[in-house]
């Protein structure tokens, strides 16, 4: 009976979904994820009604109420099978995004430039009260609390192709308002994940780079923002083998210049001009940072022609423009979060 429900419940998906699943092998990537049910709607199945709900914008219960709820799996099925601890979603996410990223490398140039992109964003749940690990949190766009979690995501790029590939809900110690339940398995993925959301951003970063590498991902430099481009997460990044273009803030972070030690701003006023058709970058200077070579290419500010802006590299072949071209595909990440919060309701 349960499996006539089953496909019951599948036929009633749009053709363009199931042909969908089966081009990605998506159940191919959920069993090597641990993501399996032994008993009632297989994982594959719940996935299924999972991802169309999303796009005909209905919960559950609208879902069920309706005429087609007859043969649905009921909601606390769904959200045992989202819940579960011991399930390694982010493992199937690796996985998934591997195998789409081979896929398009194919089809392009080997030449083309393929990235990793760092970035995070708020994750917005105002009207929950008992969630594990909720905390309070400022967003700087909008000048105002909210209540959520900080999403720190990995993403690939090819400059027109972008791949979620990492993912970490954050938590915040100081502020927060609900804790861990006690009662979770320690030796689960669900409890693992509850220790890393109380870890700092930078510290992430490193072991999410190295398990996207370690997968197979094809890329040769890390893009971030300069919430992120410190000495310290820099140095680790270029240990894993990847090179790292970042804007830099103006900030006391010290510059080696043969036997000084000079600030971003100091920089600005020993670096030589840039003579040329680009009226965009205004200097560059190769300096180090720590025992690092890299170097510093200052740009334009748009909004403000007399501000300029600072882009570190570590990879000091690249000409000027190269480094700000690459660097612009980081606005993929920004467009990633745009849409998943528009469309997805992430």
């Amino acid at each position: 009976m349960t499996m006539i429900k089953q496909n019951d419940a599948e036929n009633q998906l749009p053709n363009e979904i199931n042909s969908g699943f089966q081009e990605l092998s998506l159940l191919k990537h959920l069993r090597s994820a641990g993501i399996t049910k032994s008993m009632g709607f297989s994982c594959g199945a719940l996935l299924k009604l999972v991802f169309c709900l999303i796009f005909q914008h209905r919960n559950w219960f609208q879902l069920l109420e309706s005429q087609r709820g007859t043969n649905l799996p009921g909601k606390d099925a769904v959200y045992r099978f989202l819940n579960h601890p011991g399930f390694a979603w982010r493992r199937f996410l690796m996985f998934l995004s591997r195998d789409v990223s081979c896929r398009i490398s194919r089809l392009t140039s080997h030449s083309r430039v393929k990235v990793l992109i760092i970035d995070d964003s708020m994750y917005e749940r105002n009207r929950s009260k008992k969630v594990e690990l909720l905390s309070r949190f400022w967003d700087h766009a909008s000048n105002s609390y909210y209540k959520g979690f900080r999403m720190l995501t990995l993403g690939w790029s090819d400059g027109h192709s972008f791949l979620p590939l990492d993912f970490a809900l954050l938590s915040s110690c100081k502020s927060q308002l609900q804790g861990v339940n006690p009662e979770i398995d320690k030796r689960t993925h669900g409890y693992r994940r509850r220790k890393e959301a109380l870890q700092s951003a930078p510290s992430l970063v490193p072991s999410m780079v190295e398990r996207a590498l370690k997968s197979g991902i094809d890329a040769t430099h890390l893009l971030m923002d300069s919430w992120f481009t410190y000495a310290p997460l820099v140095k680790e990044i270029k240990q894993r083998g990847l090179d790292v273009i970042g804007m830099v803030k103006n900030t006391n972070q010290r510059y080696g210049t043969g036997q000084q030690k000079r600030t971003l701003k100091e920089l600005y006023q020993i670096a030589a001009p840039v003579s040329g058709q680009s009226k965009n970058v205004l200097r560059v200077i190769e300096t180090t940072m720590g025992d690092l070579v890299v170097k510093i290419v200052f740009v334009r500010h748009r909004k403000n022609k007399r501000e300029w802006l600072a882009l570190l590299s570590t990879d000091c072949t690249l000409d000027a423009d190269e480094i700000i071209r690459i660097y612009s595909m980081r606005w993929d990440i920004e467009t990633f979060f745009k849409c998943t919060k528009a469309l997805l309701k992430l």
